[in-house]
């Protein structure tokens, strides 16, 4: 308006909102990103009542020799707050490079449902704004990305590439008792510290019987145990973020690093593209981050429905 006495006033309820979350979490201090503090979080929200368990929340990194916690990420809940930090605390727990040590977090349950507004989108742009969150363009928060996405390439500052999974993870608590192979898959899917898929209903599940030879392995050793008891035409692979088992025909991968074939352990370097161009609102920010799976159950981590 061209009078110097008078203008006008635009209600923006995203900023306030933004401002406001931002707020709220700047009063919390991070605590460590443990299964401990997790189930002090789950039976807050019980003991409280709470109508809704879902919120936002942010994760720290306390990088060795700094003095300062680093931002890294911001995300939302719409599952259980604790589930989804759940999650991360697994997809951490197996890396290479990093240490789950390291790892702080805050949070906030949000009282209302305000996934219509993306609550974590306003606070990407609020915080990249300062150069922080890296991690919120760069992969961290997918979830296992499916077998159509296998043969993608991955960007040379993609989370996964930045902090492999560490094959190299011991295992503990594994039956020796001979059972059908379809059993012990699922007995490695459920102790390994990352994602492990297989292929569905194969018959050799089923027909093929083995057993561990000992109950602690590392999970290159169980690997290496499982393929020689696999068809020909099967193998196992380890991309940078998680390991399949198909029968492919024994097809090569962008993202693979370890093919295990037979009793044959092949280690390949993995192909890799240059970083895009990271949008402000975290628009290359992970497409799944809020969908259930199996780790979503507040059963899964350990945590329980009541207050004793």
């Amino acid at each position: 308006m061209a009078a110097a006495f008078s203008s006008q006033f635009r209600l923006s309820i995203t900023k306030a909102l933004r401002d406001q979350l931002a707020e709220e979490l700047k009063k919390l201090t991070p605590a460590p990103l443990t299964r401990a503090n997790l189930v002090k979080l789950h039976q807050q929200a019980v003991e409280e009542k709470l109508t809704s368990r879902s919120g936002v929340y942010q994760l720290y990194q306390q990088i060795p020799g700094e003095s300062e916690q680093k931002l890294v990420y911001v995300g939302k809940a719409d599952q259980p707050l604790p589930s989804r930090l759940g999650n991360h605390l697994k997809k951490i727990s197996g890396r290479r490079d990093i240490s789950i040590d390291e790892i702080y977090f805050k949070c906030l349950y949000v009282a209302e449902d305000f996934s219509a507004v993306s609550p974590e989108k306003l606070l990407i742009k609020l915080y990249k704004q300062d150069g922080q969150i890296p991690w919120n363009a760069n992969g961290f928060g997918n979830k296992d990305p499916g077998r159509n996405r296998d043969r993608t390439v991955l960007k040379a500052n993609h989370f996964d590439v930045l902090y492999p999974i560490d094959l190299d993870r011991s295992i503990t608590g594994l039956s020796t008792a001979e059972r059908p192979l379809g059993e012990v898959l699922k007995e490695l899917k459920d102790a390994a510290p990352f994602n492990f898929r297989f292929q569905d209903r194969a018959a050799i599940y089923k027909t093929t019987l083995v057993s561990w030879p000992c109950s602690t392995l590392t999970v290159d050793e169980a690997l290496r145990f499982l393929a020689p008891h696999l068809p020909a035409d099967w193998q196992i692979v380890a991309f940078m973020g998680y390991v399949i088992m198909y029968r492919d025909k024994r097809v090569e991968y962008p993202s693979g690093f370890r093919y295990y074939r037979g009793s044959e352990v092949l280690d390949h370097a993995p192909e890799l593209k240059a970083p895009g161009k990271v949008a402000e609102d975290g628009a290359e920010e992970d497409e799944e981050a809020n969908q259930l799976d199996e780790d979503s159950d507040p059963a899964a981590l350990g945590l329980d429905t009541e207050v004793a």
